[in-house]
């Protein structure tokens, strides 16, 4: 791996305008081009938006989803990394003949495709789940990974991506001011403090650090950059999801778990950072990985018997969120 530039994006976007969601992203592209960025994150479904997709038919969802790689939105953003010889990552609904996934396609400058099919997906029940954990390399010379907004919770998923060689987890999301019956967890955000941002940015801000936004990631977030010794770019959808406001917290993380540089902004951001491969070199997490004795692991994927569908598991009932 050597030094790369990257850039996290927190963004709102419009629900199944995805031409709007397309420009919005364009000029953050064009943005980061100017600071040397190679690679940029944007949010899970950052194209076609996501809390409304809950509330979709099959059909409606149908109409909503196009195919990767020939589609147009994986066209737009070959076309972007094209011109602007960057790495750029987006979310938006896949429709592979009868099946329907909550896909992230990083497209290349060189114009390779990488999708990954959110393997926990849940916001609508007529979207598949995805099978396959996605690590490849890249013309950054650095070896990345894919995980989508709940697929990031469990933290098996992303040691299996950094067993597999990944250095860079990109982790787009849609997370924050969540219902949700935890105590203690996330919850919903007041729509009239994001309404009025401008006048009182005070007030939507501590919202976004508190517990239903940056409070509640730090429990987490940081413990799978630093047990795996990998760079966490964190992307996050912000403001107006349908009925639900997102919290934001774009940040990315060393492989210490220390954040190299987030944005509490109540508004669309971009955060850029360098990653020094230096930091690697004999991380906490690379060194733990080294202590695994595999002998003993059987159990992880040994059924309990407790498991049970992600809607189910999530939320405590077979209402999607989140």
């Amino acid at each position: 791996m050597r030094r790369i530039r990257v850039a996290s994006v927190q963004m709102e976007s419009a629900a199944g305008d995805k031409g709007a969601n397309l420009a919005k992203m364009e000029r953050f592209v064009q943005r980061a081009a100017a600071q040397g960025v190679e690679l940029i994150v944007f949010p899970e479904c950052g194209i076609t938006g996501y809390w409304f997709l809950r509330n979709l038919s099959r059909e409606q969802l149908a109409a909503v989803a196009e195919p990767v790689f020939d589609g147009p939105s994986s066209q737009a953003l070959l076309g972007l990394a094209k011109q602007y010889g960057m790495t750029i990552g987006g979310g938006f609904i896949e429709r592979d003949g009868a099946q329907m996934y909550n896909t992230y396609v990083a497209a290349l400058p060189n114009g390779e495709f990488r999708r990954h099919r959110k393997l926990h997906a849940f916001v609508n029940k007529h979207l598949s789940c995805g099978s396959e954990f996605t690590v490849f390399d890249t013309p950054l010379g650095c070896r990345m990974a894919v995980l989508t907004c709940y697929d990031n919770n469990l933290s098996e998923n992303v040691r299996i991506v950094a067993l597999q060689g990944a250095e860079v987890l990109l982790a787009p999301h849609q997370t924050g001011g969540c219902k949700t019956p935890s105590p203690g967890c996330m919850g919903l955000v007041d729509p009239a403090l994001w309404a009025n941002r401008r006048a009182d940015p005070a007030a939507i801000e501590a919202e976004f650090k508190g517990p239903k936004g940056r409070q509640w990631l730090m429990t987490w977030l940081p413990s799978r950059a630093h047990d795996n010794g990998l760079f966490l770019i964190f992307s996050n959808g912000v403001g107006m999801d349908d009925n639900e406001v997102r919290t934001g917290n774009a940040m990315i993380l060393d492989p210490y778990g220390r954040i190299l540089v987030e944005t509490g902004k109540a508004d669309d951001d971009m955060i850029v950072a360098d990653l020094d491969p230096a930091l690697r070199e004999n991380c906490t997490g690379l060194r733990w990985i080294k202590s695994r004795r595999p002998e003993l692991y059987g159990p992880l994927t040994t059924p309990t018997g407790r498991e049970t569908d992600t809607r189910t598991a999530r939320f405590g009932t077979n209402q999607p969120g989140g």
